[in-house]
């Protein structure tokens, strides 16, 4: 398999990418991430970027994600929001368990707004769904089955007490 060759393979894995807990907030258009290649304090930020930014990337289609690398004296992460406004980020000489958890913590969706989501994205995707909150409320309302029993009444064979009473 091609795909498992070089550093750490594990990171472009499908399971590895869904794995991800960092889902960013709505508002947030642009994610960059500013560090250097080398010095002691950008080590957790380097880190970071190898471990966590394609899961990132991947539950977050629609940011612009960016990494600068050898630009800065001290690393940061920089947000963009949609009214213009910035966020920054420090993450001098913290590791990269940290830098997650704290970003989570400051960008990212909490557990249950992710759960909300989840389960209205549910509802709304199947068509074959119905009942109370969904868009049709009978089975009947779909082309192609049979009316609904309180309007026209089933043919006796498909009944059960009459198919049951001529056995």
């Amino acid at each position: 398999m091609p795909f498992m060759k070089g550093k750490a393979p594990i990171r472009r894995t499908l399971r590895y990418l869904e794995a991800g807990k960092l889902v960013l907030k709505d508002e947030i258009k642009i994610f960059t991430i500013n560090y250097n290649a080398s010095g002691k304090h950008h080590e957790g930020t380097k880190d970071f970027v190898f471990w966590y930014l394609p899961q990132i990337q991947y539950k977050n289609p629609n940011v612009q994600i960016a990494t600068f690398r050898n630009l800065t004296p001290s690393p940061f992460i920089r947000c963009f929001y949609e009214s213009g406004h910035q966020m920054l980020i420090d993450c001098d000489n913290k590791s990269k368990e940290d830098i997650h958890e704290h970003v989570i913590k400051v960008v990212g969706k909490t557990k249950d707004v992710l759960t909300a989501e989840t389960i209205a994205q549910e509802k709304k995707d199947n068509p074959a769904n119905f009942g109370v909150g969904c868009d049709r409320h009978c089975i009947c309302e779909i082309n192609g089955q049979l009316p609904c029993p309180q309007i026209v009444p089933l043919p006796f064979h498909m009944r059960g007490k009459h198919k049951n009473a001529l056995e």
